[in-house]
């Protein structure tokens, strides 16, 4: 091969290689603005309602501390005691609604809860710092206003991504005396391998780590700020109830373990080899329904 073909054959190669770079690029800053934001026409529509499960409630609207909207749902107590409950991500009330259930049949409220970004909510940014902290904030806020809620009664459970949400705000919230959280987060960047390729397709690497990068820069947070293991210590003593499942794809499995580990006493953890993501209230129900409200009874009182 003479010089002049060994030259256009290396700009064949360096044009093949910055292409190749520019859409790994565009591809992985295209898949963090989709992890980041969820318009109003994009999200689950809310198709399914309490009543549905036989069970009486208001419609609740509140306001996060930046004047965001929030919508929820009030189930009355009848044992004075309050379980906020929120969803996961990218979903909307309806996914709680058989976990309300359960806990409704043995007397207590149930507050579901929506956060910005999902349901009929205000906001199109999905957050993972401060603004969904007030907004879990607000809902606490809403339950001190009614006089069937003893404030001293007040327990939260969370699904997934709503789990996370769930640590981090009763790590800061000294008031929420007991957590229930299935399928949580242990960080953000233990779980990103495993998401990714769950909500895009694309392998773990070098995806994952270019769209936590982008994901950092576009919603200004840092990733490794994002890790519910350094939260949970705070609980304690408090008690926390984890659930994760082995065949867990959205999330890494050994998420509970590392969560458990961090956690202070009194702490649960139930892992099941073979559940998939979030699979405990339906896969194990009775065994869930068992669990769960004889753990708010210990925490909460009857």
């Amino acid at each position: 091969m003479n010089r002049r073909k060994l030259l256009l054959a290396g700009r064949a190669v360096i044009i093949i290689a910055l292409a190749a770079v520019v859409w790994l690029l565009n591809t992985t800053r295209s898949q963090a603005l989709g992890m980041l934001t969820q318009g109003v026409d994009t999200r689950p529509a809310v198709e399914v309602f309490p009543s549905a499960f036989g069970l009486d409630y208001e419609e609740v609207l509140v306001e996060s501390a930046d004047g965001t909207k929030l919508v929820g749902w009030y189930i009355p107590t009848h044992n004075g005691a309050v379980i906020m409950a929120q969803h996961g991500y990218k979903a909307n009330r309806v996914e709680m609604l058989n976990q309300a259930a359960i806990l409704a049949r043995h007397g207590y409220g149930v507050l579901v809860t929506s956060v910005r970004a999902h349901d009929f909510s205000g906001g199109t940014q999905v957050s993972f710092g401060a603004p969904v902290m007030a907004d879990l904030d607000a809902w606490y806020r809403y339950l001190l206003t009614r006089d069937d809620v003893d404030p001293q009664r007040i327990g939260i459970l969370g699904n997934s991504y709503g789990g996370m949400l769930a640590i981090e705000y009763a790590a800061d919230n000294p008031q929420i005396k007991a957590v229930v959280a299935q399928s949580a987060y242990s960080s953000l960047t233990d779980t990103a391998n495993a998401s990714v390729k769950f909500w895009t397709g694309l392998p773990p690497f070098p995806f994952a780590p270019l769209v936590l990068g982008w994901a950092e820069r576009e919603g200004g947070f840092e990733a490794n700020e994002i890790d519910a293991t350094q939260w949970i210590g705070r609980i304690s003593p408090r008690p926390v109830f984890l659930m994760q499942g082995g065949a867990d794809q959205v999330i890494s499995p050994d998420s509970g373990q590392k969560l458990y580990d961090a956690a202070g006493e009194p702490k649960e953890l139930w892992f099941e080899p073979e559940l998939g993501h979030t699979d405990f209230d339906h896969a194990r129900a009775r065994e869930y329904e068992s669990r769960v409200t004889a753990f708010f009874d210990r925490s909460l009182g009857r």
